[in-house]
């Protein structure tokens, strides 16, 4: 890989082109569920990292999963006492990081990869979960945590409503039932599947990555990674995916905070700025996400709900649990 000195950080003439260009054939396109959405304004964006989505509000950002994981433990731990035992394993919500998109259309941090390259300091810090000490469990301590290993063919309960009413895959400790699942399931069922209306935690994260699928399809983001990858390639560089960059660059875990990778990486976030490449894909992947939102109102409708009463739950359980 040749050592280019990066241009000056600028929004070039073309990237202004660019930009002014993809708004206007927006502006005069159809808002057609089929077509692509229009996109009105381009800002000129660079760092992606506190990016905010249309779909956010409706999933639980990472504050809120870390609530959510300390009060299903403490469920974990209030099913377990019901045999005779305790869950020592219970998590404490952390502080919160800098946000969830640093990556999510390449490197785009300048200082991040003046300093380390394409080193992901997002992964690379995430600590690990704390090892299960199972040895120490007796029999029927594991049974209670993990319950009875399912008979694929038949189905298990999906909600706690179910679980209540089922005897499939239960079997009994001390006296009482051991609901499908152990504790494990039953917290998780009290906590995102109370009742047959609940809505999969999954469905507002689903929809986003369609909206982000359809977004990398979208001509306008095309264009705009065909000019980061045309600014890459004046300087010796043939790649044509931000998202896989380092790889095409035949970079690897052992040399991603190497110099000549930090050289490289500034160059990439260099065309991404002098392109607009973040801004005009926030934009575009903004406007699918609004559509999806529209075209799912009802069902988003509910998830907001039920996030925002499943958080009211999750504090009152820690409270008490504290």
């Amino acid at each position: 890989m040749p050592s280019q000195r990066p241009p000056r950080p600028a929004l070039t003439a073309s990237a202004v082109a660019l930009t002014l260009a993809l708004t206007a054939c927006s502006q005069s396109g159809g808002g057609d569920s089929g077509g692509e959405p229009p996109i009105g304004a381009v800002p000129v964006l660079l760092e992606s990292r506190t990016l905010a989505f249309p779909l956010a509000s409706y999933a639980a950002d990472a504050r809120q999963r870390g609530i959510l994981a300390e009060a299903q433990d403490v469920l974990i731990d209030q099913c377990m006492q019901r045999y005779g035992f305790r869950y020592p394993l219970r998590r404490k919500a952390g502080a919160v990081g800098k946000g969830d998109e640093g990556r999510r259309y390449g490197l785009s941090d300048a200082a991040e990869a003046a300093r380390y390259g394409y080193t992901n300091l997002e992964v690379n810090s995430t600590p690990k979960p704390p090892e299960k000490q199972e040895a120490s469990m007796g029999p029927n301590e594991k049974l209670v945590l993990y319950g009875l290993e399912a008979d694929p063919s038949k189905p298990v309960p999906m909600t706690q409503e179910e679980s209540e009413k089922s005897d499939v895959a239960t079997t009994v400790v001390g006296g009482q039932k051991v609901p499908a699942g152990g504790c494990l399931r039953e917290s998780f069922l009290k906590l995102y599947a109370p009742s047959k209306d609940a809505v999969d935690i999954m469905v507002p994260q689903n929809f986003g990555f369609e909206g982000y699928s359809r977004s990398q399809e979208d001509s306008r983001v095309r264009k705009a990674i065909k000019a980061w990858s045309d600014c890459m390639g004046k300087h010796g560089y043939t790649v044509d995916s931000p998202m896989d960059s380092q790889k095409q660059l035949g970079l690897n875990d052992t040399n991603l905070g190497s110099p000549q990778a930090i050289a490289t990486a500034k160059l990439d976030v260099d065309c991404k700025k002098q392109t607009n490449l973040v801004g005009i894909w926030y934009t575009v992947e903004t406007a699918y996400q609004k559509r999806l939102i529209e075209q799912n109102a009802e069902t988003l409708d509910r998830a907001k709900k039920q996030l925002d009463e499943r958080m009211r739950l999750a504090a009152s359980l820690i409270a008490a649990g504290s």
